[in-house]
């Protein structure tokens, strides 16, 4: 377990490896628009990992992903974005045969709200071993990643390949949980591996309803946030939807709430905080502060189609906070 001081040392460097997928996003325009009723959708980039490494750079940060893409119009596409938005992507690989990019196709309303997520064979889980290897975790500051990337293999031995290499290089690792059930063959397995990465990660960020699933109930989520915030994380934020956020760190509790806006869509708000948290503390933000700043660009871009392209840059950002009248408190 590596001091928080060690962990704000990592994330001041403002450089990450981000580890994880990257994907096509569709979605109906005009906003409200029902995909059974669309003939225009607009394409975009997405993927939990891709999203992140997006805002953290949309941010003024750098980040670097590690994944690989299918060998066709779909991953060219989608290596074309990371381009398009400053991402790095020298350790993006390109794979053959019928291995496909992810996609996400996705409505820009809340009420009635439809997702369709096409998984099945996924380039991204051929990620192997070799891939993570060829990086060196050294060049950068901390280790980003969610939890798809364990949901299959080879993805899943390689990310935690992934984490003992940071481990060796200093760095510390910073976890999104973000569980999705349609891509894990069991919720017992799935409960088994995020808790291994859980208790392997130096910064864990979840939603009650994760951490209650790595406890086996979602009654025993908070227990759980505490449990990793005293033995084995230096930061942890539970979160609580509408009703905000608790985060604990140096064994004290901090809650904080949400700025409300009206939503668009309930799609890139956990993608959208946690770059904008990283990104605040990576400019020396006291811990409140950054929180707050992450739930600032998480309400942004549920005001807005899209979840990459609606991630804030610094002006965007400011601009938001400086016209809304603050955070609910919870």
């Amino acid at each position: 377990m590596s001091s928080l001081s060690q962990v704000l040392k990592g994330i001041a460097r403002n450089n990450f490896v981000v580890v994880g997928r990257v994907g096509m996003d569709l979605f109906p325009d005009p906003p409200g628009t029902a995909t059974q009723d669309a003939s225009v959708f607009h394409a975009d980039m997405g993927g939990s990992s891709a999203n992140i490494a997006a805002g953290l750079v949309k941010l003024g940060a750098k980040a670097a992903l590690v994944t690989c893409v299918s060998d066709d119009a779909v991953g060219r596409f989608c290596c074309n974005k990371l381009d398009h938005y400053g991402i790095n992507r020298d350790h993006v690989r390109a794979v053959g045969g019928e291995f496909r990019n992810s996609l996400a196709l996705y409505e820009t309303r809340v009420e009635n709200h439809q997702s369709v997520i096409y998984r099945n064979g996924a380039a991204d889980f051929e990620m192997s071993i070799e891939d993570v290897e060829a990086v060196d975790y050294r060049g950068f500051g901390a280790l980003v990643t969610a939890g798809t990337v364990f949901a299959a293999e080879p993805s899943r031995s390689a990310a935690f390949r992934a984490f003992e290499l940071a481990r060796e290089a200093g760095i510390p690792i910073i976890f999104d949980v973000d569980y999705r059930p349609y891509s894990w063959p069991s919720a017992a397995e799935a409960e088994a591996v995020l808790s291994r990465a859980g208790a392997l990660s130096e910064v864990i960020v979840a939603n009650d309803e994760e951490f209650g699933f790595m406890a086996g109930g979602i009654d025993k989520g908070e227990a759980k946030a505490r449990e990793l915030a005293a033995t084995s994380a230096a930061i942890v934020v539970y979160k609580m939807g509408h009703q905000g956020a608790m985060t604990f760190v140096g064994g004290d509790e901090m809650r904080t709430g949400v700025y409300q806006v009206e939503a668009v869509k309930p799609t890139g708000a956990g993608d959208s905080f946690m770059a904008g948290f990283l990104a605040a503390l990576a400019d020396d933000m006291d811990m409140k502060t950054a929180i707050l700043r992450g739930s600032a660009c998480a309400a942004i871009v549920v005001a807005k189609p899209g979840c990459a392209p609606a991630m804030p840059n610094r002006e965007e950002l400011e601009t938001f906070l400086a016209g809304h009248p603050g955070p609910k408190e919870t």
